[in-house]
């Protein structure tokens, strides 16, 4: 009879323990990166009263006689699934879409978490804006905007406001069309000519703007136009070596003199003089059609400060800055788990590793098992109300039977107490 009321007992404890994980679940419905739990039974080691035999002199065999001792919880899981993203708008929110964590530091200990509810910190430094916890992840050099993944992941630095140094030209692009049919000389000439004049900008060392006006004038020679480059700018000439004549070929493509270098000499502005910018012309085209506009691009840039910032899929932070030029600033870091089941539960949203999670493999989003990053949306909680509530019912009536059982033996041994009168 006390096997009956201990066996209840138990009942009523685990039951009791399920309601509690269930009323976590339901508690945390609206954290963002929450993980539900889900809990398992398993019997307790049950009493033989008779051991089983083999069939033997005839007869078949006989089946053991256990009664079991009552119920354990066997785990108390969690459920690593997808939760639903929810749009923020704000640039410093993340979700991972997929598998992964955001790695995160105190400094001292590593920790990770689906939260990506981040702020740009006093230092600049992305951070958790409910712990403080930096953000981990690669660093990119800032000179050449190269970012080495090699080395351990740390605190990545977005410096809003920070100057970049100007960037002098090395190349000028040039493209567009020049009429086949245009008449050779130059303007003065007779009858004229129609020279096609291109305004481009190319940066010195110091991050000055320099105008160039580049003149196309076709020569008598056929599909031949020369080049002449001229400047505005105070203190600065400009030459072309070798003497520029582009020569295209009867399908109008560029067959020669694609490639002049531009030298520019500095007498005072003060910048690293002479410097070449090597022109690229092999995109152009003589048509016979009107002159479709002659554009040009240049790799170099001005001076400017960073304005704001944009994290690509991949986990990559390029800065925006004043002067329209872009840079790789940082990428981010996700850690993937060979049981991701087994990370422990340190409160704050965070989980932290576990001899059963295995050890966490960091690296770069998208690659490797490791999801996408979605910039401006949040992961909610994954838990599934209709299921809770459900195992909320089953919990309850597993309570309430186990307390019948109680009750119960409580009357039985009532009435053996009641024998003797």
């Amino acid at each position: 009879m006390m096997r009956s009321m201990f066996a209840a007992i138990s009942g009523l404890k685990n039951h009791q323990t399920m309601m509690d994980v269930v009323g976590n679940n339901i508690a945390n419905v609206n954290t963002t990166g929450f993980k539900q739990s889900r809990t398992t039974f398993q019997d307790i080691l049950s009493q033989t009263l008779r051991g089983a035999s083999g069939p033997q002199g005839g007869r078949g065999g006989v089946n053991a006689e256990q009664v079991g001792l009552g119920v354990l919880i066997s785990g108390i899981d969690t459920i690593q699934s997808q939760g639903t993203l929810q749009s923020t708008g704000k640039s410093t929110d993340m979700a991972i879409q997929g598998d992964g964590y955001f790695v995160m530091s105190d400094g001292r200990q590593k920790f990770f978490t689906r939260d990506g509810a981040f702020d740009l910190a006093l230092d600049g430094t992305l951070a958790s804006a409910s712990s403080g916890l930096h953000l981990l992840g690669w660093q990119a050099n800032p000179l050449t905007g190269v970012i080495d993944t090699t080395v351990p992941a740390g605190n990545i630095a977005v410096p809003v406001g920070a100057g970049m140094i100007g960037k002098p030209s090395a190349a000028l692009d040039i493209a567009g069309n020049l009429n086949s049919n245009t008449a050779p000389g130059a303007a003065s000439a007779t009858p004229p000519g129609a020279p096609v004049t291109l305004s481009s900008t190319v940066y010195d060392s110091l991050g000055n703007a320099i105008p160039i006006s580049l003149t196309y004038t076709k020569t008598a020679t056929a599909d031949t136009w020369s080049v002449a480059a001229t400047t505005t700018a105070t203190g600065v000439t400009v030459a072309l070596a070798p003497a520029a004549n582009v020569v295209f070929t009867p399908q109008g493509r560029v067959a020669s003199g694609g490639t002049p270098t531009l030298t520019l000499t500095m007498a005072t502005t003060g910048a690293t003089s002479p410097q070449n910018v090597v022109m690229d012309m092999t995109q152009m085209t003589q048509l016979a059609a009107s002159p479709s506009d002659v554009t040009s691009s240049t790799d170099g840039s001005s001076a400017g400060s960073l304005t704001s910032f944009t994290v690509g899929q991949a986990g990559d932070i390029t800065g925006l800055y004043s002067n329209g030029f872009k840079q790789p600033l940082g990428q981010i870091a996700l850690a993937s788990f060979s049981n991701p089941s087994g990370l422990s539960k340190a409160g704050g949203n965070l989980f932290s590793a576990s001899a059963n999670s295995g050890t966490a493999n960091i690296g770069m989003p998208d690659s490797s098992g490791r999801g996408q990053i979605a910039t401006g949306f949040l992961e909610g909680s994954n838990v599934d109300l209709a299921q809770q509530f459900t195992n909320m019912i089953m919990a309850e009536r597993g309570f309430q039977a186990n307390s019948k059982v109680i009750t119960t033996s409580d009357e039985i041994l009532q009435d053996l107490v009641n024998l003797k009168r």
